[in-house]
């Protein structure tokens, strides 16, 4: 049945915490002492490993916000030292025991196979169709142990609403540089200033910035215009319609329930950097 729109909302700022738990410490720190020579490698190899051995190109076009070229600085390089149905392995057991030590004794508690349960049913009972990312995630064996079996179906539900979200950025013509300076403009911050593109080249930075100005979005001290502001509030409103869809399966008091359980779980995860 469809929800309202602040309670798919509010399931995305739950679900985050708990599926990007799997980009802490210590599951980096197990594809590192698989061979992988820093963060990235092992982000690029759990991450894409739903996909099989698509090339770099395919990759970068699934993630979608990564500048040229970071992409294939990883892959297919991390495939020659690990495969892809390894990578989901490592990648699971490091999120799960990430997850376990985090929520600590929230993991004796029934509640905990209860939210478990209902957030399994919700991400996978949304539709595939155009959702690369998400279909090659469905594809997997769900994991039976709870805290897994919560980080799964959470990672499910992100991917869900991240393949939605590029979805929107293509409709409203941003591309994946320009969608991380909207991100951080929206934040308060300099685009300059933000993590995700701070290291790239000023040239090419000051680039996207100004292409955005032509398009009115962005005004000449690098900040905002109005019509800025609504075109990423567009953007954020249709992404929260296109992840509702995998809510459906659950009733109204399934829905409150499920966002009631993952609170304290969600609270209990952020920050996910150890």
């Amino acid at each position: 049945m469809p929800h309202p729109q602040a309670k798919i909302h509010r399931m995305f700022e739950l679900v985050e915490p708990i599926a990007t738990i799997t980009f802490s410490k210590m599951p980096t720190e197990a594809f590192l002492a698989l061979g992988m020579r820093n963060y990235w490698d092992g982000y690029f190899a759990g991450r894409a490993a739903p996909l099989g051995l698509a090339p770099a190109a395919v990759v970068h076009a699934v993630f979608y916000n990564f500048a040229d070229g970071e992409v294939a600085r990883h892959i297919p390089w991390v495939w020659g030292k690990i495969t892809p149905q390894e990578a989901i392995a490592v990648r699971e057991r490091g999120s799960a025991a990430a997850l376990r030590q985090k929520i600590g004794e929230l993991t004796e508690s029934f509640g905990l196979v209860r939210v478990a349960d209902l957030a399994a049913r919700a991400a996978v009972s949304a539709p595939t169709e155009g959702r690369a990312l998400y279909a090659g995630l469905r594809a997997l064996d769900a994991p039976e142990e709870p805290v897994a079996r919560l980080w799964h179906a959470a990672t499910l539900l992100r991917e869900h609403r991240g393949d939605g979200h590029n979805a929107a950025l293509v409709a409203h013509g941003i591309g994946g540089t320009e969608s991380h300076v909207l991100m951080a403009l929206s934040l308060g911050m300099r685009a300059e200033k933000f993590g995700r593109i701070h290291h790239l080249p000023k040239a090419q930075l000051a680039a996207v910035v100004d292409g955005l100005r032509g398009r009115g979005l962005v005004d000449a001290t690098g900040g905002f215009t109005d019509a800025g502001r609504e075109t990423k509030q567009r953007i954020e409103a249709r992404t929260d319609e296109l992840a509702a869809p995998a809510y459906d399966v659950l009733s109204a008091d399934e829905l409150d329930e499920l966002i009631a359980r993952l609170e304290p779980i969600a609270a209990a995860v952020q920050p996910v950097d150890d």
